[in-house]
């Protein structure tokens, strides 16, 4: 079976036989990852994954980021949204304004300041702000939970990394900023749905064209902090 491509040309879909060495799960993932428009599109851009489209059409939609903006990437490895922050805000090497955390290291990116270290780290909220330099303008998140395939345990363990998310965000950014968060559907994140559109003038679920059909997931865009009074 051939899929046509970006430029209109029929691109002929790849098949993984399943030898011994792979499981029928992990030829799946293979045969996907072989097929996927977005994984092709990000290697001829230079991104560190297929992820990086969904941060860029949610920018194109919700206007995230301004040149010069502060950025902290939560939960960044490989680095692909930090990348995009990187290029959209004009963080450079000598000046860089995105500060990226995570528990896995972390290649170096031009304008990008990586942390290895636990978000959930009581000392993690000082050290990125620190690294930036002042509050961020935009906060943003696509942490979850390693899964588990029970779909009620995964759901509640990115809820609880959403939260933790949404409380930096509440507690350190600057008035007038953004955040994003990765949530999956499931209704548990009702209260902090709740809590955001308090705190900020508007918020979005967003479901980016890039993100897979099956999977659960969807993103909390949440513009224009309120301050911190208000959250």
């Amino acid at each position: 079976m051939a899929a046509k491509g970006g430029d209109g040309r029929r691109r002929l879909k790849v098949r993984v036989r399943t030898a011994n060495k792979h499981s029928a799960s992990s030829t799946r993932w293979l045969q996907r990852q072989l097929n996927d428009p977005y994984v092709a599109k990000a290697q001829a851009a230079g991104y560190r994954a297929r992820s990086a489209f969904k941060l860029i059409e949610m920018d194109e939609r919700h206007k995230l980021f301004r040149p010069g903006d502060r950025v902290v990437d939560l939960g960044a490895a490989p680095g692909s949204w930090s990348q995009v922050a990187a290029e959209r805000v004009g963080s450079s090497a000598d000046r860089p304004t995105v500060v990226a955390i995570d528990l896995l290291p972390m290649a170096a990116l031009p304008g990008v300041v990586a942390l290895q270290k636990d978000f959930l780290d009581d000392d993690a909220p000082d050290a990125l702000l620190d690294a930036l330099g002042g509050p961020p303008d935009v906060a943003l998140s696509d942490m979850a939970a390693p899964t588990t395939g029970h779909r009620k345990t995964d759901h509640l363990r990115t809820t609880h990394l959403s939260e933790v998310a949404a409380d930096f965000a509440l507690n350190h950014l600057a008035e007038g900023g953004h955040f994003v968060t990765k949530v999956f559907r499931g209704g548990t994140e009702r209260d902090l749905l709740d809590t955001l559109k308090r705190a900020f003038r508007s918020v979005h679920h967003v479901k980016p064209p890039s993100s897979r059909a099956e999977s659960v997931e969807l993103y909390l865009v949440a513009r224009e902090f309120r301050g911190s009074g208000n959250a």
